[in-house]
Protein backbone atom coordinates (compact mmCIF):
# COMPACT_ATOMS: atom_id res chain seq x y z
CA UNK A 1 0.00 0.00 0.00
CA UNK A 2 2.48 2.38 0.94
CA UNK A 3 4.54 1.58 -2.35
CA UNK A 4 1.22 2.39 -4.59
CA UNK A 5 0.56 5.43 -2.41
CA UNK A 6 3.90 6.87 -3.26
CA UNK A 7 3.28 5.93 -7.25
CA UNK A 8 -0.17 8.07 -7.03
CA UNK A 9 1.72 10.55 -5.30
CA UNK A 10 4.56 10.85 -7.71
CA UNK A 11 2.30 11.13 -10.56
CA UNK A 12 0.40 14.03 -9.32
CA UNK A 13 3.57 15.82 -8.51
CA UNK A 14 4.90 14.60 -12.03
CA UNK A 15 1.26 15.92 -13.44
CA UNK A 16 0.90 19.26 -11.59
CA UNK A 17 4.78 19.90 -13.01
CA UNK A 18 3.58 19.62 -16.01
CA UNK A 19 1.05 21.83 -15.95
CA UNK A 20 2.79 24.81 -14.24
CA UNK A 21 5.56 24.01 -17.32
CA UNK A 22 3.18 24.10 -19.85
CA UNK A 23 4.94 27.27 -21.87
CA UNK A 24 8.30 25.38 -21.74
CA UNK A 25 6.48 22.13 -22.66
CA UNK A 26 6.63 18.85 -20.76
CA UNK A 27 6.74 16.63 -23.57
CA UNK A 28 9.64 15.56 -25.93
CA UNK A 29 8.28 17.21 -29.11
CA UNK A 30 9.17 21.15 -28.58
CA UNK A 31 8.32 23.78 -30.84
CA UNK A 32 10.63 25.96 -32.42
CA UNK A 33 9.58 29.82 -31.86
CA UNK A 34 8.37 31.88 -35.11
CA UNK A 35 10.94 32.25 -37.77
CA UNK A 36 9.63 36.07 -37.38
CA UNK A 37 10.20 36.02 -34.26
CA UNK A 38 12.41 39.10 -32.53
CA UNK A 39 12.67 40.53 -35.55
CA UNK A 40 11.06 44.74 -36.15
CA UNK A 41 7.87 45.37 -37.77
CA UNK A 42 7.14 48.37 -40.31
CA UNK A 43 4.76 49.99 -37.65
CA UNK A 44 7.03 49.54 -34.97
CA UNK A 45 9.22 51.81 -36.79
CA UNK A 46 6.63 54.57 -37.72
CA UNK A 47 5.45 54.52 -34.10
CA UNK A 48 9.02 55.16 -33.09
CA UNK A 49 9.48 58.08 -35.11
CA UNK A 50 9.82 61.05 -33.06
CA UNK A 51 6.33 64.13 -34.11
CA UNK A 52 6.90 67.62 -34.17
CA UNK A 53 5.20 68.01 -30.97
CA UNK A 54 7.78 66.14 -29.31
CA UNK A 55 10.57 68.01 -30.61
CA UNK A 56 9.10 71.74 -30.29
CA UNK A 57 6.65 73.97 -30.63
CA UNK A 58 8.07 74.96 -33.69
CA UNK A 59 8.29 71.64 -35.57
CA UNK A 60 6.03 71.01 -37.96
CA UNK A 61 6.00 69.52 -41.72
CA UNK A 62 8.54 70.79 -44.36
CA UNK A 63 6.85 74.17 -46.07
CA UNK A 64 9.67 74.43 -48.22
CA UNK A 65 11.87 72.48 -50.14
CA UNK A 66 14.74 71.40 -48.08
CA UNK A 67 18.24 70.29 -49.69
CA UNK A 68 18.45 67.37 -47.65
CA UNK A 69 15.47 65.87 -49.37
CA UNK A 70 14.85 64.28 -52.61
CA UNK A 71 11.75 64.36 -55.06
CA UNK A 72 12.02 60.19 -54.38
CA UNK A 73 10.48 59.28 -51.24
CA UNK A 74 12.66 56.36 -51.46
CA UNK A 75 15.48 57.84 -52.14
CA UNK A 76 18.25 58.33 -49.54
CA UNK A 77 19.86 61.84 -48.16
CA UNK A 78 22.67 63.41 -49.42
CA UNK A 79 25.64 61.25 -47.71
CA UNK A 80 28.82 63.55 -49.00
CA UNK A 81 27.90 66.77 -49.28
CA UNK A 82 28.53 69.19 -51.90
CA UNK A 83 27.26 68.39 -55.20
CA UNK A 84 27.61 64.38 -54.78
CA UNK A 85 23.95 62.58 -55.14
CA UNK A 86 22.56 60.56 -52.73
CA UNK A 87 22.79 57.10 -52.44
CA UNK A 88 20.01 54.59 -53.70
CA UNK A 89 18.34 52.42 -51.24
CA UNK A 90 19.95 49.06 -51.13
CA UNK A 91 17.61 46.27 -52.39
CA UNK A 92 14.97 44.36 -50.88
CA UNK A 93 14.03 46.92 -47.40
CA UNK A 94 10.14 48.15 -46.94
CA UNK A 95 11.20 52.03 -46.55
CA UNK A 96 8.97 54.12 -43.59
CA UNK A 97 10.19 57.62 -43.82
CA UNK A 98 9.01 61.04 -41.77
CA UNK A 99 10.40 64.74 -42.46
CA UNK A 100 9.87 67.46 -40.20
CA UNK A 101 10.97 71.17 -40.05
CA UNK A 102 11.76 74.22 -37.38
CA UNK A 103 11.67 76.96 -40.19
CA UNK A 104 12.76 80.74 -38.82
CA UNK A 105 14.02 84.28 -39.93
CA UNK A 106 17.91 83.16 -38.79
CA UNK A 107 17.79 79.98 -39.86
CA UNK A 108 16.33 76.13 -39.76
CA UNK A 109 16.38 72.74 -38.62
CA UNK A 110 15.78 69.56 -40.10
CA UNK A 111 14.62 66.05 -39.35
CA UNK A 112 14.22 63.10 -41.75
CA UNK A 113 14.04 59.92 -40.44
CA UNK A 114 13.64 56.70 -42.45
CA UNK A 115 13.77 53.09 -41.56
CA UNK A 116 14.56 50.48 -43.96
CA UNK A 117 13.15 46.94 -43.04
CA UNK A 118 14.17 44.12 -44.41
CA UNK A 119 13.04 40.12 -44.48
CA UNK A 120 15.72 39.48 -42.03
CA UNK A 121 18.62 40.16 -39.93
CA UNK A 122 21.81 39.37 -42.89
CA UNK A 123 19.96 41.14 -45.34
CA UNK A 124 19.35 43.97 -43.27
CA UNK A 125 23.20 43.68 -42.20
CA UNK A 126 24.18 43.69 -46.16
CA UNK A 127 22.47 46.80 -46.87
CA UNK A 128 24.14 48.79 -44.07
CA UNK A 129 27.54 47.51 -45.46
CA UNK A 130 26.58 48.90 -49.03
CA UNK A 131 25.73 51.97 -47.60
CA UNK A 132 29.08 52.45 -45.48
CA UNK A 133 30.65 51.65 -48.66
CA UNK A 134 29.56 54.82 -50.24
CA UNK A 135 30.04 56.56 -46.42
CA UNK A 136 34.21 55.58 -46.95
CA UNK A 137 34.13 57.24 -50.28
CA UNK A 138 33.32 60.93 -49.20
CA UNK A 139 35.69 63.28 -49.78
CA UNK A 140 36.84 64.51 -46.67
CA UNK A 141 36.58 68.40 -47.57
CA UNK A 142 35.04 69.79 -51.16
CA UNK A 143 34.92 73.55 -51.72
CA UNK A 144 31.90 74.69 -54.24
CA UNK A 145 31.10 77.71 -56.48
CA UNK A 146 28.75 79.76 -55.73
CA UNK A 147 24.96 78.22 -57.88
CA UNK A 148 22.57 80.57 -58.90
CA UNK A 149 19.58 79.12 -61.15
CA UNK A 150 16.26 79.27 -61.80
CA UNK A 151 15.32 77.59 -58.01
CA UNK A 152 18.70 77.85 -56.37
CA UNK A 153 20.66 80.51 -55.60
CA UNK A 154 23.42 79.57 -52.81
CA UNK A 155 26.86 81.28 -51.98
CA UNK A 156 30.17 79.10 -52.29
CA UNK A 157 31.11 77.12 -49.55
CA UNK A 158 33.68 75.10 -48.01
CA UNK A 159 32.49 71.72 -46.66
CA UNK A 160 34.05 68.94 -44.75
CA UNK A 161 33.02 65.17 -43.82
CA UNK A 162 33.81 62.93 -41.01
CA UNK A 163 32.49 59.41 -40.39
CA UNK A 164 32.93 58.00 -36.88
CA UNK A 165 31.71 54.86 -35.56
CA UNK A 166 27.98 55.06 -33.26
CA UNK A 167 26.65 52.29 -30.61
CA UNK A 168 23.73 53.36 -28.90
CA UNK A 169 20.90 51.02 -26.49
CA UNK A 170 22.43 48.12 -29.11
CA UNK A 171 21.92 50.20 -32.28
CA UNK A 172 24.99 49.79 -33.73
CA UNK A 173 26.90 51.31 -37.36
CA UNK A 174 28.21 55.18 -37.98
CA UNK A 175 27.47 58.76 -38.58
CA UNK A 176 28.15 61.25 -41.33
CA UNK A 177 29.27 64.82 -39.85
CA UNK A 178 29.01 67.56 -42.57
CA UNK A 179 29.74 70.91 -41.59
CA UNK A 180 29.56 73.73 -44.43
CA UNK A 181 30.61 77.13 -44.30
CA UNK A 182 29.59 80.30 -46.38
CA UNK A 183 31.73 82.82 -47.79
CA UNK A 184 32.60 85.61 -45.74
CA UNK A 185 30.79 87.65 -47.57
CA UNK A 186 27.35 85.82 -46.96
CA UNK A 187 28.44 84.60 -43.38
CA UNK A 188 26.31 81.15 -42.49
CA UNK A 189 26.60 77.45 -41.41
CA UNK A 190 25.14 73.91 -42.18
CA UNK A 191 25.67 71.37 -39.77
CA UNK A 192 24.75 67.65 -41.10
CA UNK A 193 24.48 64.66 -39.17
CA UNK A 194 23.39 61.09 -40.86
CA UNK A 195 23.42 58.62 -38.57
CA UNK A 196 23.20 54.71 -39.87
CA UNK A 197 22.26 52.20 -37.51
CA UNK A 198 21.16 48.66 -37.82
CA UNK A 199 19.79 46.65 -35.36
CA UNK A 200 18.26 43.33 -36.28
CA UNK A 201 16.11 43.10 -39.19
CA UNK A 202 16.22 47.18 -39.59
CA UNK A 203 18.57 49.94 -40.71
CA UNK A 204 17.68 53.63 -39.56
CA UNK A 205 18.68 56.46 -41.45
CA UNK A 206 18.34 59.53 -39.20
CA UNK A 207 19.57 62.70 -40.73
CA UNK A 208 19.36 65.94 -38.48
CA UNK A 209 20.56 69.67 -40.28
CA UNK A 210 21.07 72.90 -38.73
CA UNK A 211 21.47 76.10 -41.18
CA UNK A 212 21.92 79.55 -39.28
CA UNK A 213 21.77 82.63 -41.71
CA UNK A 214 24.28 85.79 -41.01
CA UNK A 215 26.16 83.70 -38.58
CA UNK A 216 29.61 81.89 -39.07
CA UNK A 217 29.82 80.44 -35.64
CA UNK A 218 28.92 76.70 -34.68
CA UNK A 219 26.48 75.77 -32.79
CA UNK A 220 27.01 74.15 -29.47
CA UNK A 221 24.27 72.28 -29.20
CA UNK A 222 24.53 70.47 -32.92
CA UNK A 223 25.83 67.54 -31.18
CA UNK A 224 23.91 67.01 -28.31
CA UNK A 225 20.35 67.47 -30.65
CA UNK A 226 21.46 64.72 -33.18
CA UNK A 227 22.55 62.41 -30.38
CA UNK A 228 19.47 62.82 -28.05
CA UNK A 229 17.25 62.72 -31.55
CA UNK A 230 18.55 59.24 -33.09
CA UNK A 231 18.62 58.08 -28.92
CA UNK A 232 15.16 58.62 -28.43
CA UNK A 233 13.99 56.54 -31.85
CA UNK A 234 16.67 53.59 -31.45
CA UNK A 235 15.72 53.63 -27.53
CA UNK A 236 11.62 53.40 -27.80
CA UNK A 237 12.69 50.19 -30.46
CA UNK A 238 15.01 48.85 -27.91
Amino acid sequence: MLSTARTRAAATVLTAACALALVAGCSDDETDPSPDAGLIAVTTMRGAFLQAAEIGPAWDAPQAADPQASADPVQMVNFCGGTTTPPQVPPGADVVSSSLADEGSKGAQTLHQTALVYPDAATAANGQALLKAVADKCAPSVSVPATVTADRNEPAYTETVEVRPVDEAGWSGFVIIRHKRYEAAHPGTADTAVAVLNSRNVVLVDTYALYQLNNASASPNFENDWKRLVGTVVQRVG
